[in-house]
């Protein structure tokens, strides 16, 4: 008999062969058994239950019935062609409705045949319906599979179903491969592990998540193999982590010199926060150790980032290093840059700015001042990591906005010096913990946690469209003590011409209630060329428009201090994370500040729940975990970092106490054992061995 194991490729399954084979693949990316075998079910059925037609309503969520298909038509055209099934049982009769698939199902449904069917319950026009029902033929006494009142329910497609892979179908492969592999599974846990935390063996889990014996088998089955993503997760992570700390050695700043202590005592030009020292603190203590720096720093909207990666960046040039800060757009970049030589004037540090715009003459002189050593802090955009650009001695790096950049091209500014850079990732955008310690638990966590004294927190409300006179009045209350104005549009992506027409007959409104010469508006949208852009927005800096009217939302990411009111139109289109970005525009002076959320009568839920936080708090890590239950951790990270996130079980979201568990073991195993040399540590030594070919691209955080 032929041997299989998780890596058999799956056409050598039983009952699959090479057509099923290739649509298991284009549509579940199942290639070998180990990936069918990781096709969980996401529900469980009590398929002991019978109805009688007469019995079912409309507000079943699903019923299944024994009967017999007497007749099949296609009825419609087009579009509205669908096939109907007359089914029938002794208790009376009903139609069955497929609009898909039509030509395989005439040709596969046997009429006259006893089917058991399966499906929900509709009535339209006054007939009783079950559309696109599970179908099986009925074969009294025969053998089933499994626990009947807990039948797995496995995802399907329509094109799956043409193979007769609907979930029943993948049900039968499911125990197929459970009958061909289950004696060839192999635990990949130390036994200690498996009894200090209670869990079920490896293989006895698998078959349980398909086929459970009873409730409680199935807890300790979806228990057991949560606990295992989680598990080599962190120990990927925790693992990399103590090889940058021992493996990369980092740049170490002994003193604390002339340029830091003269900007710290001379220049700045508030205190900081406690948060803000707490966190260079951490810096400093890392830089010091001789160690390489892997840092996340993540602090709200307006807590004083900025700041903190200037000071690390003195710490560096004081110790004889270069530094440089990389920031995902070009106006970010400028923004970061005009910041920064006003708070160190002329005389502390040399400072230049690199982005796609910068003139070529201007690119050589920059390129020269870096590779004699006379350039001590670059600020720009992607153009730093081009292999033209060259330091004499990078000794840290930092990069805003840590999710709009691939690890690649963090990779290249990595290899920027003989010995690695200490490397700072800030992001504005609050992580929540559970979030953070899977996506970043390779790297060091610091937060600003509290905002400069003197800032008032901006005051949100949330109006419908019945109240836009009271928007109206609030604008020219602001407009008349001087203060300034932005007004966001969604980005709706399907299409842009919708974008505008949203944004011109807005535009037509607000002229009206705020005509010339009194008023002036500035207008930015992404169909512009980036001159215009660049000239609207210099305008509204100005303070030469009063108004900023925007569609889209980077453009927005200006510093302007006297603007005071953020209005966000059709608020309930944005995310929550966007919205709170958006918000953090505004209250950047010391006055108060408002954002106003207009929204049309009618929300969702999830719409209204959304706004209902951004109106009930300013903490951008309480919006951070709303965002997260609403979402789900896939998006919440832009696609750069979702590849981490291969979890098929575990829920970041109500997962967090296993997490904890899972985290705190994987520590301790390797403070025990760093190098996992024990015998008994040789499966995850293993593991890892197999998993890491190369150098792994999560070493550069």
């Amino acid at each position: 008999m032929a041997s299989f194991s998780t890596i058999t490729p799956i056409e050598y399954l039983k009952g699959v062969g090479p057509n099923r084979a290739e649509v298991l693949k284009s549509e579940l990316g199942i290639h070998t058994f180990g990936e069918l075998l990781q096709h969980y079910p996401f529900r469980y059925i009590d398929r002991t239950q019978f109805h009688k037609i007469q019995q079912l309503q409309p507000d079943m969520p699903a019923a299944q019935v024994i009967g017999r298909l007497i007749h099949l038509e296609e009825v419609g055209e087009r579009r509205g062609k669908r096939l109907i099934g007359h089914f029938k049982d002794d208790t009376g009769a009903m139609e069955l409705v497929w609009f898909q698939s039509i030509g395989w199902l005439k040709k596969s449904l046997k009429v006259g045949a006893a089917y058991i069917i399966y499906g929900k319950p509709n009535v339209f026009n006054n007939q009783l319906s079950i559309t696109h029902p599970e179908m099986e033929l009925y074969h009294p006494g025969a053998k089933q599979a499994g626990n009947m009142s807990l039948q797995p329910v496995y995802s399907s497609t329509e094109k799956l179903k043409k193979f007769m892979l609907d979930s029943r179908g993948i049900q039968k492969l499911q125990a197929a491969l459970l009958e061909s592999i289950a004696h060839h599974l192999q635990e990949v846990l130390p036994d200690y592990v498996l009894q200090k935390h209670r869990l079920m063996p490896l293989p006895n889990a698998l078959v349980a998540i398909h086929f459970p014996r009873d409730r409680q088998a199935l807890a300790q089955a979806t228990r057991r193999l949560k606990f295992d993503e989680l598990f080599f997760i962190q120990l990927k992570l925790l693992k990399n982590k103590l090889l940058n700390t021992q493996k990369f050695r980092g740049h170490r700043f002994d003193v604390v010199g002339r340029r830091f202590n003269t900007f710290y005592s001379k220049h700045l030009p508030f205190s900081l926060t406690n948060a803000q020292k707490r966190v260079i603190k951490e810096i400093r203590k890392d830089t010091a150790s001789g160690a390489q720096l892997n840092r996340l720093v993540q602090g709200d909207v307006g807590s004083g980032k900025t700041v903190v990666a200037l000071m690390s960046m003195l710490l560096a040039v004081d110790n004889g290093f270069q530094a440089c800060l990389m920031a995902p757009t070009e106006i970010l970049a400028q923004q970061h840059y005009n910041s920064i030589k006003k708070l160190l004037g002329d005389s502390i540090a040399s400072v230049q700015l690199l982005t796609g715009s910068v003139a070529k003459k201007d690119r050589k002189t920059i390129h020269a001042q870096l590779e004699d050593g006379s350039l001590d802090i670059l600020v720009g955009t992607h153009a730093l990591i081009e292999d033209s650009v060259r330091f004499k001695n990078l000794g840290f790096v930092v990069i805003d906005e840590q999710h709009r950049f691939g690890v690649e091209q963090r990779a290249k500014l990595w290899r920027k010096n003989h010995t690695p850079p200490h490397m700072l990732v800030m992001t504005a955008t609050p992580i929540p913990r559970t979030l953070a310690m899977t996506l970043y638990g390779d790297l060091d966590l610091s937060v600003i946690d509290e905002l400069p004294a003197g800032r008032k927190p901006i005051k949100t409300l949330h109006l419908y469209e019945s109240s836009r006179l009271r928007m109206f009045g609030l604008m020219k209350d602001e407009i008349a003590k001087g203060r300034q104005v932005y007004i966001v549009y969604p980005l709706i992506k399907e299409s842009e011409k919708m974008d505008l027409l949203y944004l011109e007959a807005g535009l037509e409104t607000l002229m009206k209630e705020f005509p010339l010469p009194q008023y002036r508006i500035s207008i930015v949208h992404g169909k512009m060329p980036v001159k215009d852009k660049e000239f609207e927005m210099q305008r509204f800096i100005k303070g030469e428009t009063q108004i900023m009217v925007a569609t889209t939302v980077i453009e927005v990411g200006v510093d302007v201090p006297n603007a005071s009111v953020m209005i966000i139109e059709n608020a309930e289109r944005f995310g929550l994370s966007q919205l709170h970005q958006l918000r953090g525009r505004v209250g950047r002076g010391a006055e108060q500040s408002y954002c106003i959320l207009m929204s049309g009568q009618k929300l969702s839920k999830d719409s209204r729940l959304r706004l209902e936080t951004m109106v009930r708090t300013n903490d951008g890590f309480e919006i951070a975990e709303v965002d997260l239950q609403l979402r789900g951790p896939g998006d919440i990270t832009g696609t750069q970092q979702s590849g981490i996130l291969d979890l098929k079980l575990a829920d970041l979201t109500t997962d967090q106490a296993l997490l904890n568990e899972v985290r705190n073991s994987v520590i301790h195993i390797l403070e025990n054992d760093p190098k996992l040399t024990k015998p008994e540590n040789i499966l995850l030594r293993e593991y890892l061995t197999e998993s890491e070919p190369t150098i792994a691209w999560e070493k550069i955080s």
